[in-house]
């Protein structure tokens, strides 16, 4: 006699060993610092500057100018998001290193070329690089080492190291594109006119003219010292020099030369800017995004739809789990593409609003056990802070705009293809879209620094500004051209693009309790959102979290790729799952009305460090999905 589970305790047991698993990687553990990100030998140069006495800020200055230099998903002419717990203080500090418009950027001059969004590569595509500034800002207030300790492994990358197969390769692949740009094409195709004009893995691949720029900041900083300037006043002299001096001049040169709008008027007005950060507590626990000017505050919002549901009872995956999480997020996101936007050129942005809890619990409502809500369409958040909605003729449009009904596609949003995804799909270019990536930069030390960073912009193929060796940001294709998508994100010269990058914070007990971050594009507060419950809910640690099969969903509009409506629009109902989900969970989940698409890997590379108070020490997770790499001790 056979015995059979029930389909509900086969698919327990099922839920509770995908949990149990174990991970690919080990979980890393210090006591002293850890140091996590996109790249082994930039959590090398992490490791360096701790070795060295600095603390967390100094070794996330150091990996970001690290990263920086290997090129595939990022260079210095792109941005950079900051999250930093300061000890002293007891706070979160939020650092806004994201470039704006430049002169002459507005919907007429782009519509005027045929384009219903921004150009995703090229001059055109380029908002002012914020990472050098926001790099010389965190360092000169909350490091302790110089410019010339913290960029020294990054100008020994930039004096030539063995490029890895992963960048390499996707030069190789993108060298028709980099050939449009002289100055790009001098440096990343290294073998014009062979089979392979691009590098081979493991050749040395050298940067000279960026190696110069980095030399001539160092050099900035160390006449200053010796002038009399403070470490402070010294490092932000290289800065200068960069937005301001003979860098600038070169940088503005190369790019008008291309065809690309920025002016040494549009350098010398950007500079950083230290913000609150916005905050939710989910079941106790303080958890911080940036702005909206990011993607941030749409994991705060599903988190607060998520409170009204217990999700431990659902069971980790389960198709009522999956369906309540991508029900929330479907919701968080279509506020995210009608509301958020730069909030230094909006006034008045319903946030408050938003974020309450009470308009999150109007939101829950919404979720139909039975059944996908397609479209899902914002909300009005202005009754819930006293206000009447300005905008309720333009949202009755957005709902037409959001009407996809009639297109195909799959389920799978990678300029620097970090991941091999194997996939079912109809249209790759656009899971490329939603999947474009960047890297993260985790670090802590035993004094009680943290920082959680999302840099990005500048990946392959990027155009080169002249002979800075700077590669240029392509964050402008973020920006909307039209109000009645988003009356807060309409491109302007001066406004920053609502992006999609990052970087979280957790406290619990007013003591830090996760830092955590993700590559990605429009998934990255997806495979967040669920980083997070994964722990929270089920009990993981930071490996097993980061590891964890997750869900996405293509049911948002993109903020990456594509310069025509139809590349942009939602996908209702589609979502990619991990290729072990059990045929007994797709069944229910295409009865729901989804459409299903499968991966082996079903996230972005998620790096994070949990703060273990019992035992005093440092829990560190580096997803298996990518080149992610962490040291501790």
């Amino acid at each position: 006699m056979k015995f059979r589970l029930p389909a509900f305790a086969l698919l327990a047991l099922l839920c509770s060993a995908a949990i149990a698993q174990p991970t690919q990687k080990p979980v890393l553990h210090g006591k002293n610092w850890m140091a996590i990100t996109g790249k082994p030998l930039a959590a090398t140069a992490g490791s360096m500057l701790f070795q060295q006495g600095g603390n967390a800020v100094d070794a996330s200055c150091a990996m970001l100018a690290a990263t920086c230099t290997m090129w595939d998903v990022l260079h210095w002419g792109g941005e950079t998001q900051v999250l930093l717990y300061n000890p002293n203080t007891k706070k979160v500090i939020a650092l806004n290193g994201l470039g704006v418009a430049p002169t002459g950027a507005t919907p007429d001059f782009f519509k005027s070329k045929g384009y219903q969004f921004p150009p995703e590569y090229g001059p055109l595509a380029a908002v002012t690089p914020g990472t050098p500034g926001a790099l010389c800002h965190l360092l000169a207030n909350y490091g302790t080492k110089s410019l010339k300790e913290v960029l020294a492994p990054a100008m020994q990358l930039a004096a030539g190291y063995p490029i890895e197969a992963q960048t390499a390769n996707s030069i190789e692949r993108q060298k028709d594109r980099i050939k449009q740009w002289p100055y790009s094409k001098a440096v990343m195709l290294p073998h014009l006119g062979e089979k392979r004009e691009a590098p081979e893995a493991g050749e040395i691949f050298v940067q000279k003219d960026l190696l110069a720029t980095l030399t001539k900041m160092v050099e900035a900083e160390q006449q200053a010292l010796k002038a009399g300037k403070s470490r402070k006043a010294a490092i932000m002299a290289a800065a200068d020099r960069f937005y301001k001096g003979d860098i600038a001049q070169e940088f503005v040169r190369g790019v008008q030369e291309q065809g690309g709008l920025i002016t040494l008027q549009d350098l010398a007005n950007w500079k950083p800017l230290e913000e609150e950060p916005v905050m939710t507590t989910y079941k106790g626990i303080e958890v911080y995004k940036l702005q909206q000017w990011t993607q941030g505050p749409m994991m705060l919002q599903a988190l607060n739809i998520l409170e009204n549901f217990d999700l431990k009872k659902m069971r980790y995956n389960s198709s009522q789990y999956i369906h309540t999480v991508a029900q929330a997020m479907h919701l968080a996101f279509a506020d995210r593409d009608f509301y958020y936007g730069d909030p230094y050129a909006n006034k008045g942005q319903p946030m408050a609003g938003l974020l309450s809890k009470e308009y999150a619990k109007a939101r829950a409502q919404l979720i139909d056990s039975t059944k996908n809500l397609a479209p899902a369409l914002p909300g009005d958040p202005y009754p819930y802070e006293g206000r009447t909605n300005p905008y309720t003729a333009w949202l009755q449009r957005w709902a037409s705009l959001a009407d996809t009904s009639s297109k195909g596609g799959s389920a799978i949003p990678s300029h620097d293809r970090q991941v091999a995804w194997q996939h079912s799909s109809n249209d790759p270019g656009y899971l490329e879209r939603q999947w474009a990536g960047t890297t993260s930069v985790e670090a802590a030390d035993a004094s009680g620094w943290v920082v959680s960073i999302t840099p990005s912009g500048g990946w392959v193929p990027a155009c080169i500004a002249g002979r800075t060796g700077v590669g240029l940001s392509q964050r402008l294709q973020s920006f909307v051209l039209d109000s009645a998508l988003n009356p807060f994100n309409v491109v302007a010269p001066g406004k920053r693009p609502r992006v999609t990058l990052t970087p979280s914070l957790a406290l619990k007990d007013g003591k830090p309790f996760l830092s955590f971050a993700v590559q990605g594009g429009d998934t990255q507060d997806q495979n967040l959102l669920q980083f997070f419950l994964n722990v929270v809910e089920f009990g993981m640690n930071v490996q097993q979290a980061s590891e964890a099969a997750n869900l996405n969903t293509n049911q948002l509009w993109l903020s990456l790729g594509g310069t025509a409506t139809k590349d942009r629009a939602p996908r209702n109902g589609e979502l990619l799952l991990q290729n072990r989900t059990p045929e007994a969970v797709r069944k229910e989940l295409q009865a729901m009305g989804y459409k299903l698409s499968f991966t082996e890997r079903s996230s972005g590379p998620i790096n994070a460090i949990f703060f273990d108070w019992k035992h005093g020490s440092f829990w560190g997770g580096s997803s298996n999905h990518g080149e992610d790499y962490g040291i501790g001790w």
